[in-house]
């Protein structure tokens, strides 16, 4: 028979491992966070998805560009164009703590799954994606492309960063280890942003890339290098087709959701986001949501989709399940890119 103190003791062990294991899950889930940066601003708004109101503005980095953040949740990084360097932000006091100096104006950024190394695009001549350690707050290496980039992306079993390059209209497949070009793609129009399918062993599979004054993606088969498909988005009578302030992107903003069973593809030319089916890519609907919507996010759990309104200074939220837009958050001045988060 089990005595009194032994019973207590094994109630205290099994408690402690109870613990362990369920903590991290309730932080995580009180920490998660919609970073949305202000291209026109001097400011950085968070929301709360559990409330969709914005409960954090990090102040002083002026245009700011891209935003990640590491897997320890207690740094935000920030491109700045401003002053050509890359903010580390307390994500405590959302205080700027250090810039690292990079080797031209940047535009949007990435980060290394284990944290360590920022990717940051480098959209001046003669382009760049420069690699910043998170560990030392050092430039420590600047990946020649071929031409200024726009948008950098790590594949989501990080074994690689794709760097996208409007001018030069190509994409730079660059190693994850060794941090080396490893093979190019060209088009036949500037490449804008990029959402990724993964195989079933969690490599990827497919690229849908956003191209330059085409409104629609490209469909790329990795494995084989190669585009292999070109999707037109809805058609729409002139009457209803937004005309200016495009920047040669009818199409900016594409995700794939979590789980894998949806894409979602913004359009500026009427204010929509449309949903395709994967990995049939069959089209199911769209949503209207603000103005000049320019980048998208998710939920962690892929209920809702976070669309940054660049035209209307909102964040428009949609159902993922019923495709309906729940409501609108209003930020600062031209909102662009957005990530989701999950912060210490």
């Amino acid at each position: 028979m089990m005595t009194g103190t032994r019973r207590l003791s094994r109630f205290l062990r099994v408690f402690a491992q109870v613990m362990l294991i369920a903590t991290p899950v309730a932080l995580s889930a009180a920490t998660v966070r919609i970073i949305q940066t202000n291209s026109a601003g001097d400011n950085i708004h968070l929301i709360d998805p559990a409330t969709n109101k914005v409960v954090g503005v990090i102040d002083g980095i002026e245009v700011n560009h891209g935003a990640a953040a590491g897997p320890e949740g207690t740094r935000l990084y920030v491109s700045n164009e401003a002053d050509h360097s890359l903010d580390f932000v307390d994500a405590r006091t959302l205080k700027v703590t250090q810039k690292v100096k990079l080797s031209g104006r940047p535009n949007n950024v990435a980060i290394s799954q284990d944290g360590n190394h920022v990717y940051i695009a480098i959209r001046q001549e003669p382009g760049a994606v420069d690699v910043v350690d998170t560990r030392s707050a050092r430039l420590i290496k600047s990946v020649a492309t071929g031409g200024s980039v726009h948008n950098p992306f790590v594949t989501p079993d990080g074994r690689y960063v794709i760097a996208g390059l409007i001018e030069a209209r190509k994409l730079v497949v660059i190693d994850g280890k060794t941090e080396e070009p490893a093979w190019t793609m060209s088009f036949d129009r500037g490449v804008r942003p990029i959402a990724f399918e993964q195989n079933a062993d969690g490599s990827t599979r497919r690229m849908f890339v956003q191209l330059s004054d085409f409104h629609g993606f490209a469909v790329v088969d990795f494995a084989q290098r190669k585009e292999v498909n070109r999707i037109s988005l809805p058609e729409l009578p002139p009457a209803e087709r937004h005309t200016q302030g495009l920047q040669g992107s009818p199409s900016h903003g594409i995700g794939v959701a979590p789980g894998g069973k949806t894409l979602w593809v913004n359009s500026k030319v009427n204010s929509y986001v449309y949903a395709y089916s994967l990995p049939d890519l069959a089209f199911l609907g769209g949503v209207h949501v603000g103005d000049h919507p320019d980048w998208l996010t998710f939920s962690p759990d892929g209920t809702s989709l976070y669309v940054a309104n660049a035209g209307s200074n909102s964040v428009s939220v949609v159902d993922v399940a019923t495709r309906k837009e729940v409501t609108r958050i209003p930020v600062g001045q031209v909102p662009k890119r957005n990530v989701t988060v999950v912060l210490q």
